[in-house]
């Protein structure tokens, strides 16, 4: 769940900090307070879209930090994939923000956008008025559908794709592989040639990496081979003072005090290894030199060597591995081309059974969807009724596309009558706003247990709404409180009501400025903030009544 949110330096946000609890968090506060700006920071931590202007007035940057508890194992493991390790339980997504530009990082790592989006979708999941868009594209029914089936249908989800995908790439071959006399004749002489071209030079692995390194040692070879000789010349030829003449005088020297005491018969000992050290070494360099000793046909050979793999490389493959797969490659084709004939409809019935598969498994697909269309649209029917939609009907209806893809053949769409008499027609042709998020909240409810994202986020889901309406709403947020965490910015009191956690944000001006400031209510203080949205400025007894009764109530329903 979503545990800490941390904003700083954002529009009328100078600092804040909110620790969210689990169940229902619901916030609050009157318009222009800036409840919309903390959900707006939310989502730039997730990967939204940032502009220089979103910057509180005066300030250079601006920080956005999330921090979640994980305790989901798919989730884990999700992480894991992608190489994110929480520490103690706890990843923080961060967004700091600058004139221009933004970094994002998780427990402080630079990321991508595209990693920080990617671990996002799998923590926190907001709607907003424009995210029931949804509802209106029926692309999105299908997807609610399958996750409605569950476990029983994600393995036939799989199958289903790789017998599309295994279907889509014989096709391919097909369609590659079908030509005329001429065409296969030219195409059989040019693998005949690029085959021999690669045989005749027999490329080794590895070789090429070899080669390179053997021309770079000949091109500095006279470099090389200058500093060795100035090296041995100070360390063993120069006639008047070299290191060795050098050590062995002092060898001579010392050799007469060196038994004069323990000390002198130590140094004397030093000098000795000094000595065979350096004759050690002279040794090694006089080797290393001759290392570096071409004659000018090694150097050629080698050269017109790495010219010949250098060649193969830049038309058949960047390695000599890729250059061999591809002459392997290239030998099947000729298989194929001698024997046109059969290969052909050898990929043709390859074709008829990779067909067979699609066919089938987008049968089974067909059947579970088809088993469970009816029993989905009935749920998210129970579950608008208790949201106040009076004699509604639903139904999901299940057509053939008539094309396969990695899905199947099925298109899937809600369709609803929400008066008696009233014809049943597409969701997308009746719904209003409202009514969209009621049904998106009927939707939520029904998938409580299926969607695997700990945090929701409903940013005013009461558009519309209010009275019984606005009860059963709340009710039904409660209801996902139980099996995930919810947070919910709201103007209604029925839905303040049913907070397991509340928190009040106002807007406070000093001076020339202007400052957002959030506090996590107690009971009593929820109770004022539900009479002050029930009554307004003036909150009486009786009003403060009415909003604890209310608390109370919601309290007795769960």
């Amino acid at each position: 769940m979503l545990q800490n949110l941390h904003v700083k330096n954002l529009a009328l946000i100078d600092e804040t900090e909110v620790d969210f609890g689990p169940g229902l968090n619901i916030l609050t506060g009157e318009t222009g307070a800036g409840k919309s700006i903390l959900m707006g920071s939310v989502s730039l931590a997730l990967g939204g879209r940032y502009t220089a202007d979103m910057l509180r007035s005066g300030a250079k940057n601006g920080l956005v930090e999330l921090t979640f508890t994980i305790d989901d194992e798919r989730i884990l493991h999700s992480l894991e994939k992608r190489d994110i390790f929480p520490e103690d339980g706890l990843i923080t997504l961060s967004r700091r923000l600058m004139e221009g530009r933004s970094v994002s990082r998780i427990n402080g790592e630079t990321v991508s956008m595209g990693t920080l989006k990617d671990v996002a979708g799998l923590l926190i999941d907001i709607h907003g008025q424009h995210d029931n868009q949804t509802l209106l594209n029926r692309r999105n029914h299908l997807a609610l559908l399958d996750l409605y089936a569950g476990e029983e249908i994600l393995p036939v989800k799989k199958e289903m794709a790789e017998a599309f995908r295994s279907y889509q790439e014989i096709c391919r071959q097909l369609e590659e592989s079908l030509m005329d006399d001429d065409s296969r004749r030219r195409e059989l002489s040019l693998a005949d040639f690029e085959v021999n071209e690669i045989e005749e030079a027999a490329p080794v692995p590895g070789e090429d990496e070899e080669l390179e390194q053997l021309y770079r040692r000949m091109t500095e070879s006279r470099k090389v081979t200058e500093a060795v000789a100035e090296t041995y010349r100070y360390t063993a030829e120069d006639l008047s003072s070299n290191a060795s003449d050098c050590l062995s005088r002092a060898i001579r020297a010392f050799q007469e005090i060196s038994d004069f005491d323990e000390n002198a018969a130590q140094l004397y000992s030093q000098l000795l290894d000094a000595d065979s050290l350096l004759n050690d070494f002279n040794r090694e360099l006089s080797e290393y030199a001759k290392s570096f000793e071409f004659s000018g046909e090694e150097f050629q050979e080698t050269e017109d060597r790495l010219n010949l793999i250098n060649h193969l490389k830049a038309k058949y493959g960047k390695t000599v591995t890729d250059i061999l797969a591809y002459c392997e490659h290239r030998k099947q084709k000729i298989e194929e081309l001698n024997d046109y004939d059969a290969f052909i409809k050898e990929l043709e019935k390859r074709k008829e059974e990779a067909l067979e598969r699609t066919a089938t498994a987008s049968e089974k697909l067909h059947v579970i969807r088809e088993k469970y269309a009816s029993s989905f649209a009935e749920e998210i029917r129970k579950q608008m009724t208790e949201l106040n939609f009076m004699d509604t009907r639903l139904e999901m209806q299940i057509t053939d596309t008539g094309r396969y893809s990695a899905g199947g053949r099925d298109d899937a769409e809600f369709y609803i009558a929400l008066n008696p008499g009233e014809p049943l027609r597409p969701l997308s042709n009746i719904a209003s706003g409202g009514e969209l998020s009621r049904i998106m909240l009927a939707v939520k409810t029904v998938l409580a247990d299926e969607e695997d994202t700990p945090t929701l986020i409903f940013d005013e889901i009461d558009a519309g709404i209010s009275g019984i309406t606005a009860d059963k709403v709340g009710e039904k947020l409660h209801l996902i409180g139980r099996s995930r965490q919810v947070i919910c910015i709201t103007h209604l009191p029925q839905i303040a009501a049913a907070a397991d956690v509340h928190f009040l944000i106002e807007k406070n001006a000093r001076g020339n400025s202007v400052k957002t400031h959030i506090e996590r209510l107690d009971d009593d203080a929820s109770i004022r903030e539900i009479a002050r949205i029930l009554g307004g400025a003036k909150v009486t007894d009786s009003i403060l009544k009415s909003a604890r009764e209310m608390k109370e109530l919601a309290k007795s329903e769960r």
